[in-house]
């Protein structure tokens, strides 16, 4: 098949063609129609966070089943699906408690379907979506209504997931919440848009990207700041009659704007770190000041993803046009043109970009 190889950081992405093997017991072989690039497949990119190579990146894909494996009991070849980069047991503490997106069994294994010239190639996340067929475990190949359209299907694996799940699993926004979105790329987007969908009352915006920031009002944004051209912080006070927002998400992953959704919150308010900072990175934040406001810092992996429950919702809710994913997607592209993908993401260009492999 072909794949989009990653050798290390530094070093141009080329289509090759690689060897995948057959989907072994609880495995299915999955055909990639469309595949997103995530923030997250350009930590891996630039080295920010370190992997075994050479590796296939992408994680936010959607297709159909090919083949499927021994003991496979609930999908069936021709069934569109849904990747989830968390596969879960179904038998670990986490996953009988309601939070298989902190599963446990899958985050140890180091394993390769894909091979070349002999030698192993590592799916990203055990996913690989940057090639034309992937072999994941039952789990992380969520079946979905067939009419949903493959190339919005795709954001929902990812971007879709971790923004709206942000807001109504893991923060859990009450109606009239007034929150705040730091960064308003597709994760961003998607916060506001939960945001919205939770009837949240101010919905403020924050972004260096004036298109961004525009798009942002569009999906449901009372408020935008642009933080080159006004602080932060005075400006959420302001509108907010110098008491803070109820809720802060920080959606790209940087110490500084962590911290600095922390200082918006008010007393009793929680910030939620929705953006992937790079490894071995620390904030600082005054722990008297929490205690005695009781002022929250959560942590949120995946929008606290249930995915058999959350994707199918998710596509309901595209399908019922009360979730936007068409106006996220800025560029599709082929897998030839992959590195001038993130070359725009790095320069902070386009929304969401997808790449049409099938």
């Amino acid at each position: 098949m072909k794949a989009a190889v990653f050798y290390g950081p530094g070093i141009p992405i080329t289509v090759e063609d690689v060897d995948i093997r057959p989907p072994g017991p609880g495995e299915v072989l999955v055909k990639i129609h469309y595949s997103g690039i995530c923030h997250s497949d350009y930590r891996v990119l630039t080295g920010d966070w370190e992997y075994p190579m050479p590796k296939v990146l992408g994680h936010e894909g959607a297709g159909t089943i090919e083949k499927i494996g021994a003991n496979v009991t609930d999908l069936k070849v021709g069934d569109h699906v849904i990747l989830s980069w968390i596969p879960s047991c179904k038998k670990c503490y986490h996953c009988v408690s309601g939070r298989p997106n902190l599963c446990e069994s899958y985050k140890t294994k180091i394993e390769s379907h894909i091979s070349l010239n002999g030698k192993p190639v590592y799916p990203e996340f055990r996913v690989g979506s940057f090639a034309e067929y992937a072999v994941v475990p039952e789990s992380g190949a969520i079946k979905i209504r067939d009419d949903m359209p493959l190339d919005k299907a795709c954001l929902i694996g990812c971007s879709v997931m971790t923004g709206v799940g942000s807001v109504i699993n893991t923060a859990k926004v009450e109606p009239g919440s007034s929150v705040l979105v730091v960064g308003c790329g597709g994760v961003g987007l998607s916060i506001v848009q939960g945001a919205a969908l939770t009837s949240a009352g101010k919905i403020i915006v924050a972004d260096l990207n004036e298109d961004k920031l525009e798009k942002a009002i569009e999906f449901g944004a009372t408020h935008a700041i642009h933080s080159g051209r006004h602080d932060l912080l005075t400006e959420v006070m302001r509108i907010t009659d110098n008491v803070g927002v109820d809720y802060a998400f920080e959606a790209i992953g940087h110490v500084k704007t962590i911290e600095l959704a922390y200082e918006t919150i008010r007393t009793g308010g929680t910030a939620v770190i929705v953006g992937q900072a790079a490894s071995g990175q620390t904030v600082s934040i005054d722990p008297f000041e929490m205690s005695d406001r009781e002022k929250k810092l959560i942590g949120c992996n995946y929008g606290s993803a249930r995915p058999e429950i959350d994707f199918s919702r998710l596509v309901d809710l595209y399908m019922m046009r009360k979730l936007d994913v068409d106006s996220m997607i800025s560029h599709v592209i082929s897998l030839g043109d992959i590195n001038e993908a993130f070359e725009r993401m790095g320069k902070g260009e386009g929304l969401r970009t997808i790449i049409k492999i099938v």
